[in-house]
């Protein structure tokens, strides 16, 4: 199967098992090979350390290391200033939304920034 990306949004409510967890949980599981975009470290990172112990930002941080990181490369960065002045994207987004159509894949996600995008698969975010 092509690999997808998950956006930081859809990874933290994988983690806190929110109600999206329904969509975003079988992704994880049928794809081993999941790309995470390196913003996404840095979110998730700074999200987890705000709201949980550090012990568990240490082992949320290794899991997303497991996977296949994409660096922030040059091409990527030019991408991404494009794609956030056509779309209106803030910078992080436009660095995942840049990794999601450089490796021709799909991003799921339940961030309304990427609502109507091309090659996103959007899930609105659900009350707990």
């Amino acid at each position: 199967m092509k690999p997808v990306i998950l956006d930081s949004s859809a990874l933290i409510e994988c983690f806190d098992k929110g109600p999206n967890l329904k969509h975003f949980g079988p992704i994880i599981a049928r794809h081993p090979d999941l790309i995470v975009p390196a913003i996404v470290i840095t979110e998730v990172r700074k999200f987890v350390l705000r709201e949980r112990p550090k012990e568990k930002a240490e082992t949320i941080t290794r899991s997303l290391l497991a996977a296949q990181v994409i660096p922030i490369t040059p091409e990527l960065a030019v991408s991404a200033a494009d794609l956030a002045i056509k779309h209106q994207l803030p910078l992080a987004d436009s660095l995942i939304y840049a990794t999601t159509l450089a490796h021709k894949t799909t991003l799921w996600t339940q961030d309304a920034d990427f609502k109507g995008l091309p090659h996103v698969k959007y899930f609105p975010k659900k009350k707990r």
